[in-house]
Formats: structure tokens, C-alpha cells, sequence
């Protein structure tokens, strides 16, 4: 559809000269910046750029997914800097695996691609503490990012490790390397003000501190209207079209421009139409930006325990252009590669001049949604389900309480984290209640139970029993929980699990922001409480479970568990074990554990991260399907999906975490679930579809300097996953289709061009039709006809 802004960047991109530029790798390079644009070895440079998170998927598949975010139109590659799990223990550092940042920037150099390093140290990220180690939270004095000596020490000293790392493995530019850009800080702009003059003196430090590495290259401060000289403050948001930098001597930079959003536990999905986002790019550029990126342009998977609070999902999708498994997204990522051509087509002119805005009357400019041609290209997924069908379940039932001798003792209830120091995301609660009065004999005295907590959730257990779950959501993880119980004359036992879903990563002071139960009271039939919030508890940190290490594939085969042909369902607190055949094939796999309540999963020792299908997102307040209204202005809570299901319920697993032969599957469940439900699913193909008038211009990739439009044909292109072919043409029609993918229909005016499409397509990995009368036939002259394509991809 036309919209009302981008046909005039979209005719400037047509008409105007075009000198092609791709990335190449070169020996070293100088970056610079002026007021229009980055300076590279003396060239102004339009820059598309994507967010990929190292840590979020794994290094065998890194290669592939750089590769098609090049082939999406990207030049650069961005990605934070996780200085909890390079630094889990003060002064010990881990670069391996997942967490292997030099093999990753070298791998992004080797795709001919560019690098922007955010070191920050502060990641938020919806990152577990927003990427900071908890070793820094006790250190004696500190308080986080604000001008206080033992911080500014800490940070300073990760910041100068990860320059020195790349300065020896010559990764900045002007060693010949990828990186063009570092960041120090992140977001800072949005909380300064809640620390006063020291925020104020802290941004003044934190710029003096990035410069005085002699990087080479630029340093950016995002959201940060004071970062002073010579660091550049960029835009983060849905839109940064009105953003000015603080000087005038500075790029229009975005470094966060959101592909969609992430999800929470208990929420619905959240999703962003591409064209709204095609238009806030054209919007950007034809403004006088210079670099965009998008965050997240792959967003990959919160592996074990890295997602941050609270109740981050496990999933960081992000609605991105390339999906959590790796595969495209599309029509978002074909439409987005269309526009990032024409952009780069113009890339001589709009950065040799000051961009003029020129209004053709009250309210109207003139852009459009559709000027690349593929905006109704779209695609959905056919997959196989496994069931495990193993031929014995193994389990183990936690204890319920004090299960070692490590527990303590305090005199009132503790605060979560502190205590715990997030090894576990578990803290046992536990307090005996002695009931002298006069009772008959067995007879049972009936009290409310009134908890209290910070969050995130917790379990209820009276005399062993379970009584009562509560819970938060991300927005606000505090709970109230209040449950009738009953207590025996004589000695009784309350044990209490309180359970943190990542630790909280953003906000001001989010840092001592706390978690755990802190109110705890006992109320009698005639309304007399007794607080026993300061009365002598009993704590134990972890499960049993994972003192005993259940997850660890070397204990498969140990006496702990108990074996049978069919696993308990519906408890709490109970742990299960499962050998299980990988599907064949190469590509990544999903565990759904829509059958599951709450807890945690590990495939061969490897922890795919938390679950939570039992926590339903609201039942209203979603969009029809995945359609959306994408006029007038965004926000995370505008197209939503799923509404009154769970948030998530399936998991990634990587191919490499699974081998030939026989796979452990470790599950701890909290509420209660069926696990002989548990199903493995592959994707097994795609369907892909086109939908393009006569009247739609041609390709971007085919437009020619000087030439007209006029002269060329608009097309149909259809294009599958990466070594995956085209087996079938379910649906082709020239004239006036009806319908979008997976439900087109024959309309009143139809030409018979199945065996056309066929002859193109069947066998390849991507094919065009030009849309001509001359080759296509007019079934209806004078209508105006467009080409509907319906096709099946398999690998």
C-alpha cells in the first residue's frame, strides 16, 4: 500500500546515480566522523547495521546466520559485551564456547563485515543483572554507575581488558580489523537524573575513560544528550527521524532501532509490522541519518540462567528479522534487504549533501510501504513432532525444606539475592510453629497464612504439604499471597520456596533492587495476627537436586533416580530423566514442553534455559492473528499475539548439542506437568508466497543508473532457506487473485500459468517471474492484474 512518506525517497533512490560499495576487508583503516556522516579511510558511509548477541546462539551456527544478515543488506554487526560470564569469578576470566567474543569478531571480519563493540560495561539486554558480575554488588562501598571509587575501578579495569584484547588480536580498524565503533555505557540518558550531580560527574568520567584507551575509533554514548566531546550520542527508539545530536559537529547515529520486542513470562508476543519498521528506516535516512541498527536483527535464545528479571522469557526472538532457530523471517527480512538496496544506491548523494525536506501541502509527504516490491512476500512453517516415546522414565522427588546441614539460622526473613549471591535461583524459607493451646486431640486450628514477597514467585508448603503458589509478572514481581491452612496441635513446619526468574537488569539503583519473601504473618478466625516476620527461620540455599548435580550427564546412570515405564505427573518439586533419539537431520530443534507447569530443562548437561507454559498471558488485548494496523506510531503493547496461551512453549536446541545415538534429557519440574507429553519438533519445510501487481515497481536490485522504471517489469520473487529447494507450486495465478498466504483463491480473471511458475521455480533454491502480459498472457485487458505464487520449500 502507498503510505504518506516514502514514494519521494523511493524516486530519489530510482533516478539517482549509483555507485555500489560492499564491504570489503582491508588492511587497516582510519575512521573518523563530521557532521553528515562516519569517515572511513576518507569516505563518508551510510551504514545498515543489525544487533547479533554472541552469547544467544552458538559459534557453529554463527557463521551461517552472519552470512545472511550480510546477505539482508547489513555492513555492520553489533553486539554487547557480557561482563558477568567473562568475568563470573573477580579476576578470573572465560572466553570459550558460547562466550568466545574474539572467534566471534573474527568471524564477522571473515563474512567481510563490520564490527560496532559495545563494551558499556552496563548491558541491560534483558540480560541476568543487566550483564554485571554479582561479585561487584558485594564489594564493600560500591554503588553502580555513579562517580563512587570502587565502581569506577572495577569498570574501568573490564573496559581496558576487552581494548587490550582486541588491540592484540588487531581487531580495531586501524589494525586491519572489523571494528569501527565502540560504546562505553548504555542507555545512561534515561536514569541519570536519579543520581544527581554524581550521575552528571560520572558521564564526564566514564567519556575521559573510553577515550584514554586510544581505540582508534569512535566511541558512542546511546540515549546520552551530555556525553561530551569527542564521543557521539546516538538514538535509541521505535524512531529517531526528529533525533539531533548535542553537537553539530556529530552524525545522526541509531543504534537501537527495535525490530519488534521481547517477552516476558505471563505475557502475550509481542510483534512489529515491517512496514512500519521499512518506514522508520526510509524516515531516518531521508532525514539525514547516517547509521541504523537494528535491535535485535538476530536475537537467539537466554540459554540456561542469563536471561534478566524479571520473568524475562527464555526466547529472545524479538520479532527479529532472522528468528530464534536462525531461519528468515519473512516478509520482514526480504523487505528490509529490498530497502537497504535502494538505500545504498543513493548512498553517493545523500552523503554529500544536507537533506532538504520539502512539504507538498498541510500534512502530506509522500512515502511508500511498497516500493520494494516484495512487501507481500511472506512465509509460514510445516514441522514434524517427535514424541520421546522412551521405552522407561526415570525420576527423583526433592525433599521438601531443609534438605543439608549447610543451611543457617537468622533471626528475621533475608533478602533473596544477598543471600544466595544468584547461585541459585532457589532459597528455602523455613519456620516451626508450635500450637500449645488446648485442642481436642487431633483436632486441627484453622489460620490464614499472609505471605509477602519482592519476587518473583514461591512455593507454599505446610507440613510438607503443598498449599499455595504465588507469583509476579515483569512489569511488577512483587505478590501478595494469602492461604487458608491448617495446623496440628503440637509442632508444625511452614517451608517456603522463594524462586527468582533472572535478576532484575534495568532501571535507576536497579542494582539493589531486592527478591524473597520479606512479610510473613499468621491470622486466627477472630482477626488476631501473629507477625512472625522477625521470628527465628531456618534458610537453605538451592535444591537438593542441584547439590546432587541431576542435570549432569555423568550421573545418568546413578542409583538416585527411580525408574519406571511411566513417569509421576502433576507433582511439584520432582525431577525427571529421559534418554531420547535426536530426529535426523541438521538443523536446530524445539522441546515443547506445552504439557510442563514450571521449571528448568538440560539436554545432554546442557541447560536450555527456564519454562513456564503454566503462566498464561491475558486472555484479551491481542490483534486478529498476526495482522496489525501498523499506522500511526508503535509501542510493545500495539501488536500483540497469543493472547490467553503461555508465553512460550517451545525451546531451542541446538543441533550441536545433540549427537547420533541416545541424548539425556534432565528436567526439574516446580508445579506439576506431564512429561510423557513432551514432544521434539523439526522444521521440515516452508511455505513461501508472493503477492505483486503490474503496477509494483521492479526489484531493487534490478534498477540501472539513469535508466526509468518505465522499462522494466515489476516481479515475483520467491526465495527458500539457505540450501533448501523449491519441491512444489501449490497455488499460481495471473489476474485478480484473492486472498493472502496459504488461503489464495482463483478470482474472476484468471490465466492457467502453473506450468510457467513450475518451469521457474521446481528445484531451485530461489526464483523470479517477470510480471508481463507478453509472457503471462491478459486474460482481462484494462483490469488491472497482479501474480499470486504459492510454493512449498523442503529441505
Amino acid at each position: 500500500m502507498m503510505g504518506t512518506k516514502s514514494l519521494v525517497a523511493f524516486v530519489l533512490f530510482a533516478l539517482l546515480v549509483f555507485e555500489g560499495y560492499f564491504t570489503e576487508k582491508v588492511l587497516s583503516a582510519t575512521v573518523t566522523y563530521d557532521h553528515r556522516a562516519l569517515v572511513i579511510d576518507g569516505k563518508r558511509r551510510i551504514l545498515q547495521s543489525g544487533s547479533i548477541h554472541y552469547p544467544r546462539s552458538t559459534p557453529e551456527v554463527w557463521p551461517e546466520i552472519i552470512k545472511k544478515s550480510k546477505e539482508g543488506g547489513l555492513d555492520v554487526i553489533e553486539t554487547y559485551v557480557f561482563w558477568n560470564y567473562h568475568e563470573p569469578v573477580k579476576g578470573q576470566y572465560y572466553f570459550e564456547g558460547r562466550f568466545d567474543l574474539v572467534r566471534f569478531v573474527k568471524t564477522v571480519q571473515e563474512a567481510g563485515l563490520l564490527v560496532h563493540l559495545r563494551i558499556g560495561p552496563y548491558a541491560c539486554a534483558e540480560w541476568n543483572y543487566g550483564g554485571f558480575p554479582i561479585w561487584l554488588h558485594f564489594i564493600p562501598g560500591i554503588q553502580f554507575r555513579t562517580t563512587n571509587a570502587p565502581f569506577k575501578i572495577e569498570m574501568k579495569q573490564f573496559l581496558a581488558k576487552i581494548v587490550e584484547m582486541m588491540k592484540k588480536e588487531h581487531l580495531f580498524a586501524s589494525q586491519g580489523g572489523p571494528i569501527i565503533l565502540a560504546q562505553v555505557e548504555n542507555e545512561y540518558g534515561n536514569i541519570e537524573g536519579s543520581y544527581g550531580v554524581g550521575g552528571e560527574l560520572y558521564v564526564k568520567w566514564a567519556a575521559e575513560t573510553a577515550v584514554s584507551l586510544n581505540t582508534s575509533v569512535p566511541w558512542v554514548m546511546c540515549v546520552q544528550d551530555d556525553a561530551p566531546d569527542p564521543i557521539i550520542n546516538t538514538c535509541n527508539g521505535f524512531y529517531c527521524d526528529r533525533f539531533t545530536p548535542n553537537s553539530p559537529s556529530k552524525p545522526k547515529m541509531w543504534t537501537e532501532n527495535y525490530s519488534g520486542w521481547f517477552l516476558g513470562f505471563g505475557n502475550p508476543i509481542p510483534f512489529r509490522p515491517v512496514e512500519d519498521l521499512a518506514f522508520a528506516v526510509a524516515r531516518f535516512f531521508e532525514t539525514g541519518g547516517t547509521f541504523q541498527n537494528y535491535y535485535m536483527y538476530f536475537g537467539g535464545t537466554n540459554f540456561g540462567r542469563t536471561a534478566g528479571g524479571p520473568l524475562v522469557a527464555t526466547s529472545y526472538d524479538y520479532d527479529a528479522p532472522i528468528d530464534e532457530y536462525g531461519f528468515l523471517r519473512q516478509p520482514k527480512w526480504g523487505h528490509l534487504r529490498d530497502l537497504h538496496k535502494a538505500i545504498k544506491q543513493c548512498e553517493e548523494h545523500m552523503i554529500s549533501s544536507n537533506p532538504t525536506q520539502v512539504q507538498l501541502g498541510k500534512n502530506l509527504e509522500v512515502v511508500s510501504q511498497r516500493t520494494l516490491g516484495d512487501s507481500s512476500f511472506s512465509a509460514t512453517t510445516s514441522v514434524n513432532d517427535f514424541i520421546l516415546e522412551p521405552s522407561s522414565w526415570s525420576w527423583y522427588k526433592e525433599r521438601v525444606g531443609i534438605w543439608s546441614n549447610n543451611s543457617f539460622m537468622n533471626s528475621g526473613l533475608l533478602e533473596q539475592i544477598t543471600t544466595t549471591k544468584d547461585t541459585s535461583d532457589y532459597l528455602w524459607y523455613t519456620i516451626s510453629i508450635n500450637v500449645k493451646e488446648n485442642n481436642i486431640p487431633g483436632q486441627e486450628k484453622e489460620l490464614f497464612l499472609h505471605i509477602e514477597s519482592l519476587g518473583h514467585a514461591a512455593l507454599v508448603f505446610v507440613n510438607k504439604r503443598l498449599v499455595g503458589f504465588g507469583y509476579g509478572n515483569h512489569e511488577d514481581a512483587s505478590f501478595i499471597l494469602d492461604e487458608k491452612i491448617t495446623l496440628n496441635h503440637g509442632n508444625n513446619t511452614i517451608d517456603l520456596l522463594s524462586m527468582m526468574i533472572g535478576v532484575q537488569n534495568y532501571g535507576p539503583w536497579f542494582d539493589v533492587a531486592g527478591a524473597g519473601i520479606f512479610y510473613v504473618a499468621l491470622r486466627d478466625l477472630k482477626n488476631d495476627t501473629n507477625d512472625l516476620s522477625f521470628e527465628e527461620w531456618i534458610y537453605q540455599v538451592g535444591l537438593e537436586g542441584e547439590d546432587l548435580d541431576l542435570d549432569n550427564i555423568n550421573l545418568a546412570n546413578s542409583s538416585l533416580w527411580t525408574t519406571g515405564a511411566a513417569p509421576p505427573v502433576n507433582q511439584s518439586l520432582i525431577w525427571y530423566k529421559v534418554a531420547f533419539l535426536a530426529p535426523e537431520g541438521k538443523g536446530p530443534l524445539a522441546l515443547n514442553l506445552a504439557s510442563m507447569g514450571k521449571g528448568q530443562a538440560w539436554v545432554n548437561g546442557q541447560s536450555i534455559g527456564r519454562y513456564w507454559p503454566a503462566f498464561l498471558s491475558p486472555s484479551s488485548g491481542c490483534t486478529n492473528g498476526s495482522d496489525c494496523d501498523y499506522r500511526g506510531a508503535y509501542d510493545p503493547s500495539k501488536c500483540l499475539k497469543n493472547c490467553g496461551q503461555p508465553a512460550q512453549t517451545l525451546y531451542h536446541i541446538p543441533r550441536t548439542w545433540v549427537h547420533i545415538g541416545e541424548n539425556l534429557l534432565v528436567l526439574h519440574e516446580e508445579l506439576g506437568g506431564d512429561p510423557s507429553k513432551i514432544s521434539l519438533r523439526t522444521k521440515t519445510g516452508q511455505e513461501i508466497c508472493a503477492h505483486v501487481s503490474e503496477t509494483d515497481p521492479p526489484p531493487a536490485d534490478s534498477w540501472k543508473p539513469n535508466s526509468e522504471f518505465i522499462s522494466q517489469n515489476p516481479e515475483v520473487q520467491l526465495t527458500c532457506e539457505r540450501g533448501w529447494h523449491i519441491t512444489s507450486i501449490n497455488f499460481a495465478s495471473f489476474g485478480t487473485p484473492i486472498g493472502k498466504c496459504g488461503t489464495f483463491s482463483l478470482g474472476a480473471c484468471n490465466a492457467d500459468i502453473l506450468s510457467i511458475v513450475q518451469q521457474a521455480c521446481l528445484g531451485q533454491e530461489g526464483c523470479s517471474i517477470p510480471i508481463s502480459t507478453a509472457t503471462l498472457g491478459d486474460p482481462c485487458p484494462g483490469v488491472l492484474k497482479c501474480l499470486a505464487v504459492e510454493a512449498l520449500c523442503s529441505d
